[in-house]
């Protein structure tokens, strides 16, 4: 990880932004690529975007979720999800937002998953569980054991107050170990993963280093432990690309990113393996494309939902809508929901 010293300069430089620069838009700037073409393979994971609703507005969101946006799932898609999971065997529920356990129908979904046997993650941002109606919400996902995979984007608290607000890390540090006296992170059945994202337009440092700088200090600061560590690349779209594009620092970007390119980051990239269903129902290949309304080619619609992955039988071999963004889960050690690509 960067110094103590230069990360702190990346925060003054780069983190304060207002609202107004989230009206940019870096999708015209992605569209056209020279990405090489990507097919799917086997089906394992359905990301589901439960809403943009969320009691948190980080710089680094690549959703733009906050605390005034009301787009949230309802039941009806909710079922069309299960019954995706239930014909293509869906061996992963992944959970997102926004804050996924705002969605009012979370705790159902996540009781007809497990039920399944479906692993069910749940992409949380520790703070949530402290919002009013949430107090039993650590004991829930544990009765369930879905895992947790938290953002923490730095363990040092000026960072990450810079990115998500006064007064978030002393609340998140307060979660872990309400989470780790319950048993996450401790027993084998309830994991606990964090999350690393830049505070500005670098590469996230290595996995393995930064999980031991994140093991030491959580550590001996806190008594706080946890079983892995993904790190994420920033993707130039939505409010980090807007603040990018304010600040005169997207093209820098893409050069680094398109510098830092790895072929051999291609075939484990997760979009061969994943589709993404925003609030609404409808498909993409991955999260990032559903900002950047890039859906998923199926059945030769222009827009297609859950309801017409219900009438396929196999996705594997068709294609992947790429764009410039697609060089961000592709440089260094690679970027997906899971990590760096090489761990």
């Amino acid at each position: 990880m960067e110094s103590v010293a230069v990360q702190s300069a990346i925060v003054a430089l780069f983190a304060t932004s207002v609202p107004e620069l989230i009206m940019l838009d870096t999708r015209p700037l992605l569209i056209a690529t020279d990405f090489p073409p990507l097919e799917r393979s086997a089906l394992d994971t359905l990301q589901v975007n439960l809403g943009y609703l969320c009691n948190m507005s980080c710089v680094h969101c690549h959703v733009n979720a906050g605390p005034t946006r009301t787009e949230l799932m309802t039941r009806d898609v909710i079922e069309q999800v299960l019954a995706v999971v239930d014909k293509f065997d869906i061996g992963t529920l992944d959970l997102t937002g926004g804050a996924p356990e705002m969605n009012p129908e979370f705790r159902y979904l996540v009781t007809e998953a497990s039920k399944r046997g479906v692993n069910v993650i749940d992409r949380c941002n520790l703070t949530v569980t402290l919002e009013p109606g949430q107090e039993d919400l650590i004991e829930f996902l544990a009765r369930h054991r879905v895992i947790i995979t938290a953002s923490l984007p730095c363990y040092l608290e000026e960072n990450v107050e810079q990115q998500r607000g006064k007064g978030a890390y002393s609340d998140s540090i307060k979660v872990l170990q309400r989470l780790n006296d319950i048993g996450y992170g401790r027993l084998p059945e309830l994991q606990l993963n964090l999350v690393y994202n830049p505070v500005g337009p670098v590469l996230p440092p290595a996995q393995e280093m930064l999980k031991a700088d994140y093991d030491r200090e959580l550590g001996e600061r806190f008594g706080i432990v946890f079983n892995q560590l993904f790190t994420i690349t920033n993707m130039p779209i939505s409010r980090f690309g807007a603040v990018l594009l304010a600040k005169g620092n997207f093209d820098d970007y893409m050069d680094l990113l398109r510098t830092s390119y790895s072929a051999d980051n291609v075939s484990g990239v997760m979009c061969r393996t994943l589709i993404s269903v925003d609030w609404q129902g409808n498909l993409y290949d991955c999260d990032f494309n559903q900002m950047l309304a890039t859906p998923m080619q199926l059945a030769d619609k222009p827009l297609t939902s859950l309801r017409d992955l219900l009438e396929q039988n196999n996705v594997e071999g068709l294609p992947i809508a790429v764009g410039d963004h697609c060089y961000g889960c592709t440089a260094g050690q690679g970027s997906s929901c899971g990590g760096a690509l090489g761990d």
